[in-house]
């Protein structure tokens, strides 16, 4: 992968956790840099790790699928990416008052962040079948959801729900677009 697949991915990955952080940073109210860097943090770990546990998933698996892995690669981006814009535009608009991802304890905002990278562990089986330095591609999406995240939270107040369905929608078709080229550039 390139450092501007590696970068698309990341941010890909990021728009769910930005959305949620939306959702926590506009029932918040007042949000301060220090308590929106923590919740982004939280994010970011999360959906460093699971991405890891996916490629684990698949490394496993990469012996026997050797001759069709640029297809189950392309399935899953396509799958996680067109699954984002489907649930970006049939989601009901949310409201401060039942947005579920704001407020409530720390246990909240952990689920909220495993919930939001179940998508990451996918993605990481599917780089299990590339020639790909999974570190360097956790990190990256790990410190993209952090920043993404901390920006949410700190910009939730102000732009609140209206435009997390225009960023989830442009991540899922830019997964979906990955996918794609991973499946062209293996087939050439």
């Amino acid at each position: 992968m390139t450092p501007i697949s590696i970068g698309v991915l990341a941010v890909g990955m990021s728009v769910d956790a930005f959305i949620a952080s939306v959702g926590r940073g506009a029932q918040a109210g007042q949000m301060r840099f220090g308590p929106a860097l923590r919740a982004g943090a939280v994010f970011g770990v999360i959906e460093a790790i699971t991405p890891l546990i996916g490629w684990g998933i698949g490394s496993v698996a990469n012996d026997h699928v050797d001759k069709f892995d640029h297809w189950i690669a392309f399935g899953l981006l396509a799958m996680v990416g067109l699954h984002m814009v489907w649930q970006a535009l049939t989601r009901k608009v949310e409201t401060t008052s039942d947005a579920g991802a704001g407020g409530g304890t720390g246990w909240t905002l952990i689920a909220t962040a495993v919930g939001t990278s179940i998508d990451a562990m996918a993605v990481g089986v599917s780089l299990a079948f590339l020639n790909v330095n999974i570190v360097i591609v956790a990190l990256a999406i790990g410190l993209a959801t952090m920043s993404m995240s901390t920006m949410g939270m700190l910009l939730g107040r102000r732009i609140g729900s209206r435009f997390g369905r225009i960023a989830e929608v442009v991540g899922g078709f830019a997964l979906t677009a990955i996918g794609l080229a991973i499946l062209v550039d293996h087939l050439s």
